[in-house]
This record gives structure tokens, C-alpha cells and sequence, in this order.
């Protein structure tokens, strides 16, 4: 998804002299043909994530309009109330864009997963919360929303799902429709877990790439099954909570930290996201 990422900005940026890029310390390398084709509209200012966050903001006052990039729980956390205040609540837009979502960084331990950020970002208010699940998705959400009048957040990971839709603006997809009185709902990547876990099963699956707005008619169109969310992380759950009529359970993170190392399938499976402990949720 970064490629796309750097491809994108690219593209727009062959079009749009007021983008500029804010980096700290991510992806640098991947982005030399910007910063060779754009040196005067690419910063790497090093790792001072509420730094980069108040920059972009500077910038976006000036008539700029700014992709600021860095790890997910640096990037939104630690810069939590820069972007409160000095983009949302000066109504300054500005792109957030992410890379590491949940455990793309398992070999990092705890300090580099992001499980709050899409929570987190959904609940300041004049804000877009997008988590494309693969390139193309990147693609289109960024060329829709990179000029919105909102901070838009997008969260990137390193581990795509393998599925291509044509996707809508603002609007979720129906995966698959047979009918069940259950209805699997969940985002991102971990789509194609959903879909292992779920061969074979009863069940309709919806999956949304755009978390703020939330795509709630589609929702409600299934609102008199039982819905089962599946997310590894928070901020789904909170949404489709927020339409009125659905009864709703979750699959998502523990209350406790995944203090485990390996690859992002060993910290799903420690983190009861695994395809048979997702099964075992969708069959009880």
C-alpha cells in the first residue's frame, strides 16, 4: 500500500503545485522520485511526530495542502492533541496518512502496534477515517479525499488482503449475500481472515474501506440479522453500534497487551484473531 501511496501522490502532486509532503523518518527512501521531481515541497523533519502534525497544519493555513506520514501509533497518539487542536479545531485540512496498522510491526513489540488510532481519529470532530484493505483501494480513497475540507486520516498496512472491488465513495460492500440471519461486518485487511474463517458458513459478509462517514443504510439493510463484528481494532465496532435497531457482538482486541514478537499472524493467534478462533466466533 506505501507504493501506491508514493504512486499517488505522485500523480496528483504532476497536477497540483500546492501538495507537499511531511515526513519523519518513513518511507523517505520510497518517495526519492517526489523529493527529486518536488525538492522544495518534501520535508523530512525526523522523528517529532507532534512537530510533523503542527507543520502540516501551518501549511494547510497557507493554502498548502499537506500528506504528513508516519508510523500509525506515533503519528496519532503521541500527536493526539496536535491534531485536536491545531487541525480540527482550527478547521485546517490535513492528509494523516499511516503506515503500520494493529501488528504490521510484530517484531516490535507492544510500542509499535496500533490498535486505537482509527478510534481515536473517528471521534475529533471535522475529521475522515479511511482503512483501505489493499492498493487499489488507496488509490481511490486518496484521489476522492485528498482536498476534502476535513483532516483525513488514512491507515495503511503492509499485509493487503487479496480481493479487488470496485469500490464507492463513502459506501460499504457487500461481500457476500445469502440470505443468513447472520451478517459478518469488518474492515481492512483482516478481510481475508473473514474470508477463510467463513467458507462454508451461513453467514453475509459486509466490508467497509471508509469507517467516517460510516456507510449506515447498507448496515441497516441487514439490521434484522445478528451482526458479528470482526475488526483488529478499535473503531468499527463503535460505528455500526451508532446505527439504532442491530444487535451486535464483537471479535476484536483483548484487554490486555500482546507482549509476543514474530510475524503478524503469531500476535493475531496471541490476540484471539487467528482464522480458527474467528470461526469459532462466527459458528457460536
Amino acid at each position: 500500500m506505501r507504493r501506491q501511496f508514493k504512486d499517488t501522490c505522485l500523480d496528483l502532486a504532476s497536477r497540483d503545485d500546492k501538495i507537499v509532503m511531511v515526513f519523519g523518518d518513513i518511507s523517505v527512501f520510497l518517495f526519492r522520485d517526489f523529493r527529486t521531481a518536488y525538492p522544495n515541497r518534501f520535508y523530512n523533519m525526523g522523528i517529532c511526530e507532534q512537530a510533523l502534525i503542527s507543520t502540516s497544519a501551518g501549511l494547510s493555513s497557507q493554502g498548502f495542502v499537506p500528506f504528513v506520514h508516519s508510523i500509525g501509533p506515533f503519528i496519532t497518539e503521541r500527536a493526539m492533541e496536535q491534531i485536536k487542536l491545531d487541525c480540527c479545531y482550527n478547521n485546517f485540512p490535513v492528509n494523516i496518512v499511516s503506515c503500520g496498522g494493529t501488528f504490521d510491526y510484530a517484531w516490535d513489540g507492544a510500542t509499535h502496534h496500533a490498535w486505537t488510532d482509527l478510534a481515536f481519529m473517528r471521534l475529533l470532530p471535522g475529521t475522515e477515517v479511511f482503512q483501505p484493505g489493499n492498493a487499489k483501494e488507496v488509490e481511490k480513497l486518496m484521489h476522492w479525499h485528498y482536498r476534502s475540507r476535513k483532516t483525513s486520516y488514512f491507515r495503511l498496512s503492509d499485509n493487503p488482503h487479496t480481493l479487488s472491488f470496485d469500490i464507492e465513495k463513502e459506501k460499504g460492500i457487500i461481500v457476500r449475500d445469502v440470505g443468513s440471519k447472520v451478517t459478518v461486518v469488518t474492515a481492512g485487511p483482516i478481510l481475508d481472515y473473514v474470508m477463510k474463517a467463513s467458507e462454508n458458513l451461513d453467514v453475509n459478509i459486509l466490508y467497509f474501506h471508509t469507517l467516517k462517514p460510516f456507510d449506515h443504510e447498507l448496515l441497516n439493510r441487514f439490521s434484522k440479522t445478528k451482526i458479528k463484528v470482526v475488526h483488529d481494532s478499535f473503531g468499527l465496532f463503535e460505528s455500526v453500534c451508532e446505527s439504532s435497531g442491530v444487535v451486535v457482538e464483537k471479535l476484536s482486541l483483548p484487554d490486555h497487551f500482546c507482549c509476543c514478537y514474530g510475524t503478524i499472524h503469531d500476535v493475531r493467534k496471541m490476540a484471539g484473531l487467528g482464522i480458527s478462533e474467528i470461526r469459532d466466533f462466527l459458528i457460536k
